[in-house]
């Protein structure tokens, strides 16, 4: 089933370095005279036990999909971790976790990620984000900082997608609204009010969880590229400056279903090769008006009848274009578009095109960039800046509050699937480099 369509907007948050910095006060200094250090194996057994949750045995993926059994029980445990922290627990309207450590006033620096996962998806993607977060505040606490400005440990609720993706940090942020809650489906059928239902939520309760302007002075996200990059380069953090934008065209071609034996290969009107067409036009299409940047993909492709003795009568695919630069990313729309009407008329095929769904890029602050520039640097650690092409909380948190994102690499460029893996050295740099970050932030208000 075709998502519904879907608009976010995301207001630009403050940025520039001297600003940011000016407004937390931030200094260099340890005043807690003491040096807070990652705990190695503590982490691992922490980010274990979340993967405990969803684990499917035969195929070695995960199953934590959003609102699901396993990702409710999940969320469930890691409010009890954090109790046990001593950390003040709270869970909102959507079913985002919060684990307050400082101050119980006053305002808040958001750190973490999220714990659902796309269907057999990896053991890192998003869990590792939310277990860092948990990990820096331990060792924090274990060191006798007390921070100034509180931190929250966030594992955000419904980032992957199953009702459009980053319901969670959408909810946080304040750019979640009724019209979204309600016309969310999922691929099943399923509505986003339902399955929030069937887990005693609900999904207007949504509306309320949007945090006050001021209240949140920065998010900070740990996660996997998912993508070879930083392998590739040998260089074991990332720090993005951009998100990528994404703009899903669904496209319909309509020829006619034939005998497969009997229909001259000059007389068909076949669906399927008129997509075939279009894809092979994308490199084409890529040269002329993308960058750097620009991605296309089609993804996702439903043929009819789909039998092997019937040409094709109709094809269904979605094009799925990112860019870090809005107005390049309309420019390779409108040019599939065009590719797709000459196409269908040089193979007498009758054609729709509608825009699922757009999310314009973001830039992340340029401050707290800056800072994590600083403090790999005092500590030795070699990172490239990069855009990231896939979405993530923080390009929503933008929105509300200044905010970044940390890389660390993944084995091959392999994401949202078992084979989901990051070597662990590279896992402790991201960690200590986060935590590196936090003290610097938390220590002046």
């Amino acid at each position: 089933m075709v998502q519904p369509f879907i608009m976010i907007n995301f207001p630009t948050a403050p940025t520039g370095r001297s600003k940011f910095l000016q407004v937390l006060e931030i200094e260099a200094e340890d005043v807690s005279g003491q040096n807070p250090r990652i705990n190695s194996e503590r982490l691992k057994a922490l980010l274990d036990g979340v993967n405990a949750y969803g684990h499917n045995s035969r195929t070695g993926g995960f199953n934590r999909i959003g609102y699901s059994e396993p990702d409710m029980a999940v969320r469930a445990w890691f409010v009890e971790q954090m109790r046990g922290d001593g950390l003040a627990v709270s869970r909102d309207g959507v079913a985002n976790i919060f684990g307050r450590f400082g101050p119980v006033q006053g305002p808040s620096i958001l750190v973490g990620s999220h714990l659902d996962t796309v269907p057999e998806g990896g053991s890192l993607d998003g869990a590792l984000g939310v277990c860092v977060a948990l990990e820096c505040v331990r060792a924090m606490r274990e060191a006798g900082v007390e921070p100034a400005t509180a931190v929250e440990v966030v594992a955000t609720a419904e980032e992957e997608g199953r009702f459009g993706g980053m319901l969670g940090s959408q909810a946080i942020a304040g750019v979640l609204t009724a019209e979204q809650i309600d016309a969310a489906v999922d691929a099943d059928g399923v509505r986003l009010v339902e399955a929030m239902r069937a887990r005693g939520l609900d999904a207007r309760d949504g509306l309320a969880a949007a945090r006050a302007p001021g209240s949140v002075r920065a998010f900070l996200e740990l996660h996997i590229e998912q993508g070879p990059v930083l392998e590739h380069a040998g260089i074991p953090i990332g720090i993005a400056h951009t998100v990528a934008g994404v703009v899903n065209l669904s496209v319909r071609l309509d020829g006619v279903a034939n005998h497969s034996g009997t229909t001259p290969m000059h007389l068909r009107a076949d669906a399927f090769a008129g997509a075939a067409a279009i894809a092979h036009a994308v490199p084409q299409l890529l040269e002329r008006h993308g960058g750097e940047n620009s991605r296309i993909t089609i993804g996702k492709v439903d043929i009819h009848p789909n039998f092997i003795h019937t040409v094709p009568g109709r094809a269904e695919f979605v094009v799925n274009i990112r860019d870090t630069d809005d107005r390049r990313m309309a420019a390779l729309a409108g040019a599939m578009r065009e590719v797709v009407a000459d196409v269908a008329a040089a193979r007498g095929l009758r054609w729709t095109i509608e825009e699922q769904s757009r999310m314009a890029p973001v830039e992340l602050d340029a401050g707290l960039a800056a800072l994590l520039h600083e403090e790999a640097d005092r500590l030795g650690l070699q990172v490239l800046d990069m855009p990231s092409g896939a979405g993530h909380d923080a390009q929503t948190m933008q929105s509300l509050c200044p905010s970044a994102l940390l890389f660390v690499p993944s084995r091959g460029g392999i994401s949202h699937a078992p084979e989901e893996w990051t070597a662990w050295g590279d896992i402790e740099k991201g960690a200590a480099l986060m935590l590196a970050a936090l003290v610097r932030l938390v220590e002046r208000s």
